[in-house]
């Protein structure tokens, strides 16, 4: 995760009590708690001493294939092993695993990095238990600086399914010319500021927002992309899975994204586009960034609320950035969101050893400093490396950072995608219903009852 510190936080444990229902609820097509893969499936002549050949599946980014640079140091280190980098884009990441798995071509290691989350994978009977392995190894979390609460998060009744590797949050980033150039203060990196609210937010928004016929001349102030979709209404105190989501297996018995409440926090997200018009529409965000790009890194957009994957690359924007707390909007609770990437050995991995091997070296305090640097600030997991992360990012003062951090835990809530099984066929339905509310050929009212029915259909199948 992001914070290093082992104390428990209130996020870090209700993440895990899920986890820990998700599997005791018994998940269909799942394997149950109970069972354990042999640490020895698939065991080769490697762990002797002949050369075998893993494979890691990682997302197309420059964020993520950074690991090739790693892999001339780790064979060297580990001569009987050879490392083989599979690459996805993020939206074909899920289908092109599940075919590769079908094919007989399962990597070894990878992550949830596309829509779907560890829910879905643990339900699909997807991942091996490590534990055998880590007793027979004699691996200890602490010896690798990772806090026994992000280990726990990923341990369901006292078997690992994954070894964490680095932690997200939602932050605010902002543009300090376009704040300076409008006159507006900087945004407070202080979680505990009660005056920097969604309502304040929108407010300095306006002041940065200039629309024009002429693209080159046209700038906006916000650009609010909280989590995924199915997962905002949270951030306003509205939550639109049953309790039970959490105590079923990541299967809600009910959903309310046709609930008045519901459509009430919708349309006030997509009023920051077509009623304030503050923020960007999708269209537009392409047309200055390309399809799969970040408006804000071209310097027209004023403040970004995403993940802090967003930080990485900071230090080539052609602006100086600042970075800030996500503002108030209406959750006491909860104000930001936790994405955990764990590593994960497939359970159809024929190394399982060996790829523990480079699970080990990737997590280990050396390489876990120095992937900040190749990854272009990727936050570790691992505690030594804290402060060389904070520090990473020119401009931008390093208390700043570890303020957001520390509040964004403190306020923070495990990813749904990461909770809720079938996730990546929800996250599809969502885009591809919710886009006509984006170019304002339908209402948040006209969608919503449909979102309700699919979204209620892809659960019960």
């Amino acid at each position: 995760m992001k914070k290093r510190r082992t104390k428990k936080t209130y996020a870090i444990l209700l993440a895990f009590s899920m986890l820990v229902v998700l599997a005791l609820s018994g998940c269909s097509g799942g394997k149950s708690a109970g069972e354990v893969a042999p640490a020895g499936k698939g065991d080769s002549a490697g762990s002797a001493g002949e050369q075998v050949t893993i494979t890691h599946y990682t997302m197309d980014s420059e964020d993520r294939t950074f690991i090739e640079k790693l892999v001339p140091d780790f064979e060297a280190k580990h001569p009987n092993i050879k490392v083989r980098i599979e690459k996805a884009p993020y939206e074909q990441f899920d289908s092109k695993l599940q075919t590769l798995i079908a094919g007989g071509k399962s990597p070894d290691v990878t992550s949830h990095y596309g829509y779907g989350g560890f829910a879905e994978y643990f339900n699909k009977d997807m991942l091996l238990d490590m534990s055998d392995i880590i007793k027979e190894d004699g691996f200890k979390a602490s010896d690798y600086s990772i806090p026994d609460d992000l280990m726990e998060i990923y341990t369901v009744k006292d078997h690992v399914y994954g070894i964490p590797v680095n932690m997200y949050v939602t932050l605010m980033l902002y543009n300090k010319d376009m704040f300076d150039a409008a006159n507006v203060p900087y945004p407070p990196s202080d979680y505990e500021d009660k005056s920097w609210t969604f309502d304040k937010m929108v407010e300095d928004a306006k002041k940065m927002t200039h629309v024009s016929d002429d693209i080159a001349k046209t700038q906006y102030g916000v650009d609010f992309t909280w989590s995924e979709r199915d997962m905002r209404p949270l951030y306003f105190g509205v939550e639109p899975y049953s309790q039970d989501t959490w105590t079923n297996g990541g299967v809600p018995s009910e959903t309310h994204f046709d609930s008045p409440e519901v459509i009430a926090t919708y349309n006030k997200l997509f009023d920051l586009i077509l009623k304030d018009k503050v923020s960007p529409t999708t269209e537009w965000s392409k047309s200055v960034a390309g399809q799969n790009g970040d408006a804000f890194v071209t310097g027209k957009i004023g403040m970004t609320v995403s993940g802090s994957w967003s930080l990485a690359g900071s230090n080539d924007f052609p602006f100086k950035v600042g970075v800030a707390a996500v503002p108030a909007g209406g959750n006491d609770k909860i104000r930001s969101v936790l994405f955990v990437d764990p590593l994960f050995i497939l359970k159809d991995s024929k190394h399982p050893k060996e790829a523990f091997e480079w699970i080990k070296y990737l997590v280990s305090d050396e390489v876990q400093e120095k992937s900040i640097d190749l990854s272009g600030g990727n936050p570790p997991v691992n505690t030594k490396a804290a402060e060389a992360y904070y520090k990473h990012f020119e401009g931008i003062d390093p208390e700043d950072v570890k303020k957001v951090y520390e509040g964004a835990v403190k306020y923070g809530f495990e990813s749904y995608n990461h909770l809720i099984t079938n996730y990546s066929q929800i996250n599809d339905m969502f885009i591809n219903e919710m886009q006509p509310i984006d170019t304002g050929h339908k209402t948040v009212e006209e969608v919503m009852p449909t979102i309700q029915k699919k979204v209620m259909e892809i659960i019960k199948r």
